[in-house]
């Protein structure tokens, strides 16, 4: 039993020596946190109306979407260079991908940003003339954050015109 108690001091020694330093639980608690990525925010666009379209010079030809249900307010913008939409009451400029799919009068299916990506699909079959150059098309709307997390997604109608 004597050779057994200094075997089990000399492991246990052993072990505590093998302890991570304080820096180095520091830097693998880091590690994680920077690796995992949180839930999606629940994304609510809020309406553009005319002063915003105003004060952020959004003229022009182009698509705006309004989700169902949610009356005639456009929450997105859909336009050559641009894509737009409010976040808590802040303009969200998103550059057009030129590389995705152009949708009539010159909007673009996929608009880019540093924060938040857009995704407009149209079906342009199904488009109605409602007056000169302004026709509407069934549409969905996605937002997606830098995550690529979808924080935004709903039906509605897209309005394309000049």
């Amino acid at each position: 039993m004597r050779i057994t108690i200094p075997l089990l001091l000399a492991l246990g020694l052993a072990a505590c020596a093998d302890e991570p330093t304080e820096e180095e639980r520091a830097a693998a608690v880091a590690e994680v946190e920077a690796h995992q990525t949180p839930p999606p925010e629940q994304l609510e666009p809020g309406a553009i109306r005319y002063r915003e379209i105003e004060e952020y010079d959004l003229y022009g030809a182009g698509c705006s979407f309004a989700p169902a249900g949610g009356g005639v307010a456009a929450v997105a913008l859909a336009m050559a260079e641009t894509g737009h939409f409010l976040r808590d009451g802040e303009m969200q400029t998103l550059a057009a991908d030129k590389g995705s799919a152009e949708l009539p009068y010159l909007a673009r299916s996929k608009y880019d940003g540093t924060a938040y990506s857009m995704t407009l699909e149209i079906d342009e079959d199904a488009g109605e003339e409602v007056a000169a150059e302004v026709s509407d098309f069934p549409a969905t709307l996605t937002i997606s954050n830098a995550n690529d997390q979808v924080v935004y997604r709903k039906s509605g109608i897209a309005q394309c015109g000049v």
